[in-house]
């Protein structure tokens, strides 16, 4: 037996192949969409993929599950209550396959989504291992406000709180202390809060460390899984109801993606997206283009900058990058909604350097907007006259930021300011300088 974990860091997303020797075969739980690493795994083995597991339909990422049956015959198991569109078979508790000398289970752990399931693996008669999806991670919980519209099944926040209460002490914690966790995500997801750096636990090791499992009264728990929370990208939704219903196959739909040489066909009244680095932005760019730049986060930033389905354009700085960006747009099925996709090298709209010694003089000569999470500028607030407009809602309340002075962003690091102000640059059409904080905000931070 094998347990294989894939990770993808930008989205700090888990995946797993459970493999057994006697059949020759792999099942997968929650793969992602780019089937290569799946079928490289299976191919160093001679072995062939004959299922896939859904623990719910994700949000933050598109499920490869519906092209692996559709490739490699591959039969998909779910809970009944996600009301699959694609060919499955219901996985729900009482349920079980077989794979040789492994026999796998599902438990229903709703709490995270109605529909949730964890995996339990048992080995020799002995359960040896539980892959909890979005239910139990290491460190924390999932969190429980993103199925209130979106879905087969519609839910409440403080239901689904309640669900995840007992779904944790009356289903995972009563395994055994030995057992492995495996979630489907680890830190930097924005499934839930407060997750642990490390990949794997145990049930006996998530009991002394993981708040969500302290002796709390449910009323508690309650209040504590729903307070600061992370935002919800506009993309979570889309992604929800694009897994119950099946992506369709990566290479034919990155295929049709418009790669052009002609940047005269662009459409003005369509959003840009160049991700190229920001020094190069600053210094030429497409008026009103927006500096989404390549990075680990770049797709959860697209998707909680772009909404839904909203043509855009997708610029980088050269082939190689460009494809890369492409991809990544992939993996939360924004690939569809490219108008088209170019190299781009420069332009004639720029944002001047940030006139930083004059803003440590004379703070009050500026407009300053923090463009973080509500919670973080909440929890801590590095400028007491910032406006607070986080990244993922400028584009709608860019209205709201006074014209009368020139305008500072700031974020925590630099990521979020550079994309901030090319949206505020772009709105304010040169009515007033849009400067970008970047990096130097750390120098404001109190020590």
């Amino acid at each position: 037996m094998d347990i294989q974990q894939f990770e993808d860091k930008g989205l700090a997303h888990y995946s797993y192949a459970i493999y057994s020797e006697i059949p020759n075969e792999i099942i997968l739980i929650d793969p992602s969409r780019d089937l290569a690493p799946y079928l490289a795994y299976a191919a160093s083995l001679n072995a062939r993929i004959s299922a896939v597991i859904e623990t719910h339909p994700h949000a933050d990422f598109i499920s490869g599950h519906l092209e692996l049956h559709e490739t490699v015959g591959a039969v998909i198991y779910c809970s009944r209550l996600v009301g699959a569109g694609y060919p499955h078979t219901g996985f729900d508790e009482g349920d079980h396959i077989v794979l040789g000398d492994i026999v796998i289970r599902a438990l229903n752990t709703p709490g995270h989504s109605p529909d949730s399931i964890s995996i339990v693996l048992e080995y020799a008669g002995e359960d040896r291992a539980v892959f909890t999806g979005d239910t139990l991670f290491i460190g924390d919980c999932g969190r429980p406000d993103l199925r209130e519209n979106a879905g087969h099944i519609n839910a409440g926040r403080e239901a689904l709180s309640r669900m995840m209460y007992h779904s944790l002490r009356e289903k995972l914690m009563t395994l055994a202390d030995d057992v492995l966790v495996y979630p489907a995500h680890g830190a930097g997801t924005l499934c839930g809060k407060s997750l642990s750096d490390a990949d794997s636990s145990t049930i006996a090791a998530e009991k002394v460390s993981n708040w969500s499992l302290d002796d709390l009264t449910e009323a508690d728990f309650v209040k504590e899984l729903l307070s600061m929370q992370p935002f919800i990208p506009k993309y979570f939704p889309y992604d929800v109801d694009m897994n119950r219903t099946g992506a369709p196959p990566l290479g034919p739909s990155l295929a049709k993606v418009p790669v052009v040489q002609d940047m005269a066909v662009f459409d003005k009244n369509i959003i840009i997206i160049d991700t190229r680095p920001q020094q190069l932005f600053k210094q030429g760019h497409v008026p009103h283009a927006i500096n989404l730049q390549d990075g680990g986060k770049f797709e959860t930033w697209l998707g909680s900058i772009v909404a839904p389905e909203e043509p855009y354009y997708l610029l980088a700085a050269d082939d190689a990058a460009l494809q890369q960006v492409i991809r990544k747009a992939a993996k939360i099925g924004y690939e569809p909604a490219i108008k088209a996709a170019a190299v781009f090298t420069t332009g004639s709209a720029t944002i001047a350097a940030m006139p930083l010694t004059d803003f440590k003089a004379h703070p009050e000569h500026y407009t300053i907007v923090d463009v973080r999470m509500a919670t973080e500028s909440e929890e801590y607030k590095i400028f007491d006259q910032a406006i607070s407009i986080p990244l993922d809602e400028l584009r709608e309340r860019v209205h709201e930021i006074p014209t009368g002075k020139p305008v500072v962003v700031h974020c925590a690091g630099g990521y979020r300011s550079a994309a901030g102000s090319s949206i505020i640059a772009g709105a304010l059409n040169e009515q007033v300088a849009a400067y970008d904080l970047g990096e130097a905000v750390s120098e404001f931070r109190a020590v």
